[in-house]
């Protein structure tokens, strides 16, 4: 994708945020939690959580987003430090959600993401990165496996939202030397041609 930028996310992005992270759950767990669950999803509702969010942002923690030079923002991924009790906040970092509009889905946008994701961490010093998937998204799972990562065999289940939200966690150990090399091969400069 030549016509999109990664950049960290501002209060501003806030309303763009909550499109994106409630339009994303309505396509991508449709069929795998309750229908009336994401009917009631309304991006109104999480822009002040995004804006909270954004504010409580402090490095290697932070929102990175997607920005298409005609859609605006259509992605973005938050990372911090791992919040999981059996692993080190010093050492392990965390990819806390990464979502994309649907109809950008497929198009190299995501992995863009993943890796300006990564690489945060990575420079932060983390060598190693876990994040948790709902257990039956298998194209996100294909995802995550296609980009080197491996289930570790943990798994929890959420029942904060009124059903059981079963996720397993993938891992995935950092080489600095061969990422950083692939970032660096990227034109991430602002649009092309403007």
């Amino acid at each position: 994708m030549s016509d999109v930028i990664i950049r960290g996310a501002t209060e501003r992005d806030a309303d763009a945020l909550a499109v994106v992270h409630v339009r994303t759950w309505q396509e991508t767990y449709c069929g795998k939690v309750p229908q009336e669950y994401l009917d009631q999803l309304d991006p109104a509702h999480r822009r002040q959580g995004w804006r909270q969010w954004i504010q409580q942002d402090r490095p290697p923690a932070g929102t990175l987003v997607l920005d298409h030079e005609r859609d605006g923002v259509i992605g973005f991924i938050n990372v911090s430090p791992s919040r999981d009790t059996d692993t080190d906040p010093q050492l392990v970092g965390e990819i806390v959600a990464v979502y994309l509009l649907p109809t950008f889905w497929g198009q190299g946008a995501g992995r863009l993401l993943m890796e300006a994701g990564m690489l945060r961490l990575a420079k932060a010093g983390y060598r190693e990165i876990v994040l948790w998937v709902l257990e039956t998204n298998g194209r996100a799972r294909r995802f995550y496996e296609a980009g080197g990562w491996r289930a570790d065999g943990s798994k929890k289940t959420d029942d904060s939202r009124g059903f059981p939200y079963v996720e397993v966690r993938y891992r995935y150990t950092v080489d600095i030397d061969s990422m950083t090399a692939k970032i660096a091969s990227w034109d991430l400069s602002p649009y092309p041609g403007g």
